[in-house]
């Protein structure tokens, strides 16, 4: 579910796909779900009942918890801490993000610092105990929440992820006094160094817990009543899925849930295409994402932040633009065409969808030059308003001084070369150079931008999968249930044992296949360390995929490992400095069956003859217009022309010429 539109895909055993797509409703996210699964089932000839019956699986990628974090709408939460220590979250890292503005106001941490309590107890870094949990501290610290009326709480106390108890004790007391309250523990929801970090993300998993809990429940319900009986899964921001009850507990997992499927569905792309190194461009209505595919896989990244909030879980490295197709076009004083970050949404949406909006948008600028049939919007089940279109962006046209099409032709590039400096950011900023890469796109707005964009970047190739519209949907059902564990143990290389080390990875495998529970397919186990040089402050994470756990010279080849990767991130490496060890981390994945992939054979139609449209191109040219699924595999197009299903609209101009791939999709060289 996205802010603009909510999209749905559906595969049988063979690979046959069949999508649907309909506005998204922000106010209860069900109901725009509900009526996907509606115009799904009439897709495929069914009521939804009957529908449902026969669907083995759901899986939900869900906005809840980002929209609860960046509009601020989520519980109102109490946060206990170790005596002395409340204000760490408002303190921050003593940096501004604009540190030369001097006017600019502290942000507003989540819990208020009446609801920030300190609790007598503390814990030393070696997990003893300095001083033990003091009852009458915390009675009255919880009598204090009782008057606050808390519907959730965090507790944090200093160090424990060494020793867990005194957190585990007050939670329980807590269940005790609070029965209808969410509890957070730091020790469940992220047991590793660095206290900042660790409150942070505690307190955004009691933020966002009970508003997520009772939306799952809710939709598990409304499926249960129309007859579903399968399993639930919701995508969680590190790419794998969780089962529900999982979700609720771990919230904070699924904040970036809604992008996480379009890295998926990259990951699954790099395997049917052979091609490892993948650009993901995923543009919607109301953002674009952007992910970086090395080797097939994507990044994960424990630094993500989401408006003000910190959440140091494992999480896929996903870059967010406010960047499409209902974003703004706005002048400002010095008559600066701006594009985004503000959009027009799904209420009242674009000028052209005719509900109310007044703005120029993107959709509105492509109306205007031709590259939308404002018949064919969503398979003809929305009539664009070309009229109103223009209007909107006359105006932005008189702001400027110029005319319609040059206004228009200005909103399009200027929104191209803000999402070219996106991918700037995922791939030349960290080393990477863009053209060694192959960009895929996908997005309801994807197919109008993408060449460009890949030009600006001089990238020569461009994918654009069959069910670009919803790859994201589509993506979500070829991913694997995971669970990422983590565990601190501060030692230097030279003083932590071989045994030791395989020690605390074996505790960690048994509790990530403990959360498997019942699971009874195929489970892998990724290892990992994060690691610095002794007077470093900071840690990259050392892969051990391929390192034999049990050779004699294990700790000399995490070493050597550690060295070269720092090498390869920073050019240097320091051979003679002792390497640290900060954490130990295990994904534990149980895989489930492979996601069928259709191939054009079988779902191409007899090739007719393309209908024709009028597109400006800096100047009117008459092009032909092409079915994307009455082409068969191999067949090639000569640009410019344009490519049209139920769902997207792609653009492909002079100089690029397109391949139909086995699967049906496009594969456009850019000359």
């Amino acid at each position: 579910m996205g802010g603009t539109f909510t999209d749905l895909a559906a595969v049988d055993g063979e690979g046959r796909v069949v999508i649907a797509k309909c506005a998204s409703t922000p106010r209860d996210p069900s109901e725009g779900l509900m009526e996907g699964l509606g115009l799904l089932a009439s897709e495929l000839g069914l009521d939804l009942p009957a529908l449902l019956a026969r669907t083995e699986a759901i899986v939900h990628g869900t906005t809840v918890a980002t929209n609860a974090l960046l509009e601020k709408k989520g519980a109102r939460v109490g946060l206990l801490t170790t005596e002395g220590h409340r204000d760490v979250i408002e303190m921050r890292e003593g940096l501004k993000d604009d540190r030369y503005n001097l006017r600019m106001p502290p942000p507003v941490p989540l819990v208020p610092r009446a609801r920030r309590l300190g609790v007598r107890e503390r814990m030393r870094f070696d997990g003893t105990v300095a001083m033990p949990l003091a009852a009458a501290s915390l009675d009255a610290a919880i009598r204090r929440l009782e008057t606050a009326r808390v519907d959730s709480v965090a507790i944090c106390y200093l160090h424990s992820y060494r020793n867990p108890r005194h957190e585990i004790e007050t939670g329980r007391a807590i269940a005790r006094r609070l029965p209808r309250a969410y509890v957070s523990l730091s020790s469940e929801v992220l047991p590793q160094i660095k206290e900042y970090e660790r409150v942070w993300t505690t307190v955004v998993n009691a933020y966002v817990g009970p508003a997520l809990t009772r939306y799952l429940a809710r939709l598990a319900a409304e499926l249960r009543a129309r007859g579903y009986r399968g399993d639930v899964l919701i995508m969680q921001s590190h790419g794998g899925v969780a089962p529900v009850r999982e979700s609720a507990r771990l919230a904070a997992g699924a904040v970036l849930s809604g992008p996480a499927g379009g890295v998926a569905a990259g990951r699954y792309a790099a395997r049917l295409l052979g091609e490892g190194n993948l650009v993901t461009f995923d543009m919607g209505g109301t953002s674009t994402d952007i992910a970086l595919l090395q080797r097939g896989e994507p990044q994960l990244t424990g630094e993500k932040r989401v408006g003000l909030a910190r959440v140091a879980l494992p999480a896929l490295d996903i870059h967010t633009l406010g960047a499409g197709g209902g974003s703004i076009a706005w002048v400002d004083p010095g008559r600066i065409l701006h594009v985004g970050p503000e959009s027009a949404g799904a209420d009242p949406g674009p000028a052209c969808y005719a509900k109310g909006g007044t703005r120029a948008t993107v959709t509105d600028a492509n109306l205007v030059l031709g590259y939308l049939d404002p018949r064919n919007f969503l398979g003809g089940r929305i009539a664009l308003d070309a009229d109103a279109a223009n209007r909107a962006v006359a105006e932005v046209a008189r702001r400027l001084g110029t005319s319609l099409l040059t206004a228009a032709e200005g909103v399009s590039r200027v929104v191209n070369t803000n999402m070219a400096e996106g991918i700037k950011i995922v791939s030349v900023r960290r080393g990477v150079d863009p053209r060694r890469f192959a960009l895929v796109a996908f997005g309801g707005a994807a197919g109008l931008h993408v060449t460009e964009v890949a030009r600006l970047l001089e990238i020569r190739r461009v994918v654009v999968p069959s069910v670009a519209a919803v790859l994201s949907a589509w993506g979500m059902l070829a991913t694997d249930l995971r669970h990422e564990l983590v565990r601190s143990h501060v030692s230097e290389v030279g003083s932590l044992t071989a045994p030791g080390l395989r020690r605390l990875f074996a505790q960690l495998e048994r509790q990530g296949r403990k959360r498997l529970g019942r699971f009874d397919g195929p489970i892998r186990v990724h290892r990992s360390l994060d690691m610095r040089y002794g007077e470093q402050i900071f840690e990259i994470q050392v892969p051990l995929d391929g390192v034999e756990l049990g050779s004699p010279a294990l700790m000399t080849e995490i070493a050597d490992r550690f060295h070269t990767q720092h090498e390869a991130l920073y050019a240097y490496s320091a051979a003679g400095q002792e390497v640290v060890i900060v954490n130990a981390r295990v994904a534990v994945v149980g895989e489930l069956p492979v996601l069928p992939a259709q191939t054009a054979a079988a779902s191409a139609r007899a090739t007719v003859g393309p209908a024709r449209r009028r597109v400006w191109l800096g100047d009117w040219i008459e092009v032909p217009v092409y079915r994307m699924d009455a082409l068969p595999a191999g067949h090639e197009v000569k640009g410019p022309a344009v490519f049209e299903s139920a769902t997207t609209t792609v653009l492909v101009r002079e100089g690029e010429r397109v391949t139909i791939t086995p699967h049906g999709w496009l594969d456009i060289r850019i000359g």
